[in-house]
């Protein structure tokens, strides 16, 4: 499998190294277990004949030429974690010349793959339109609003389509990586995993901020705060849109358009995060937490969190010892 790895200026370097050292592993054991080729033709390419990473450091890349023609393209993170400092990148000229050959190694066939922030750059360029994908949460209010044709669920760490695959946030690289390794062997994958003391995940949900999030739009961190203040007493959305001046029907078209999901989902969210909370640092027992968190019995809270965070009580609370 040859795979392209376009590096641009002020990449994320963790997410690059992450992803090359990976490959490397992959190939390593391969050829050690075995006793075959390497399975991964890596190149570092770029629009640009120089590039320096998010930390200031040179990289080596290949020019693309035409003769390039690549099974996979990777797309690393810009290390640009802030809207304000993301919307001026995709206007470069150079992140503008990257999406042009990304269409062009589209239309020759090769798949494509990108983590975190380098999924704007595929959203950019029309590839994920009507597609299903997932982005680095911290940043999907504004990647839902930019790119209202993408079909988002950043609640998943991966999400492959016809295009190729796009992973969520930060070592979402990782996980990109390792996806990557497990569709050319699987036993190969895990033999990566163990060595590199990593796991696929399947969700970003369980790392997901919601007070972060509602920060994007000023009713939203006003829902936000409201719901906190309700936890324990319930959600009624009349109350909500009452208390914030707003209509229940407005209220709740500005959570599906920065949030994707419904006032009720979001308090939902909420009432996770407390419970996780609660869960960690209380010592109170199930039920007890449930009846914090508005809940009658803690058997609902118990499905509530395997249902959103894909563990259960004793594996959340498995992570503090």
């Amino acid at each position: 499998m040859r795979i392209c790895v376009l590096a641009l200026e002020g990449l994320f370097d963790t997410g690059l190294a992450v992803t090359l050292d990976a490959l490397k592993a992959a190939n390593g054991l391969a050829a050690r277990t075995a006793g075959g080729t390497p399975r991964f033709d890596v190149s570092i390419v770029g629009v640009r004949k120089r590039v320096r990473s998010g930390q200031g450091f040179t990289l080596p890349v290949q020019p693309i030429t035409p003769d390039l023609k690549p099974d996979w393209v990777v797309v690393p993170a810009l290390n640009a974690t802030t809207p304000d400092l993301l919307l001026p990148a995709l206007e470069r000229s150079d992140v503008n010349q990257a999406k042009a050959e990304l269409l062009n190694w589209h239309a020759q066939g090769a798949l494509i793959g990108a983590s975190c922030i380098g999924t704007f750059l595929l959203a950019e360029a029309g590839l994920l339109d009507h597609r299903e994908a997932t982005t680095t949460w911290s940043l999907a209010p504004l990647f839902r609003q930019r790119y209202p044709n993408v079909l988002l669920d950043e609640t998943r760490m991966l999400v492959a389509t016809d295009v190729g695959v796009t992973a969520g946030a930060a070592m979402g690289h990782l996980d990109l990586a390792l996806w990557l390794i497990r569709k050319t062997s699987p036993e190969l994958a895990t033999v990566v995993s163990r060595y590199l003391l990593a796991d696929i995940r399947s969700l970003q949900a369980p790392y997901i901020i919601p007070n972060h999030l509602a920060q994007a739009d000023p009713l939203i961190e006003r829902f936000e705060q409201w719901s906190r203040s309700h936890l324990k007493t319930g959600f009624s959305l009349q109350e909500a849109a009452g208390a914030l001046a707003t209509s229940p029907r407005s209220l709740q078209r500005r959570c599906q358009e920065v949030l994707g999901k419904s006032p009720l989902a979001y308090f939902q969210d909420l009432r996770v995060e407390r419970a996780q909370s609660l869960l960690h640092g209380s010592g109170l027992d199930v039920d007890a937490i449930a009846a914090e968190v508005g809940y009658a019995d803690g058997a609902t809270l118990r499905t509530l969190l395997r249902q959103r965070l894909g563990r259960g009580v004793r594996d959340l609370r498995a992570d503090l010892r």
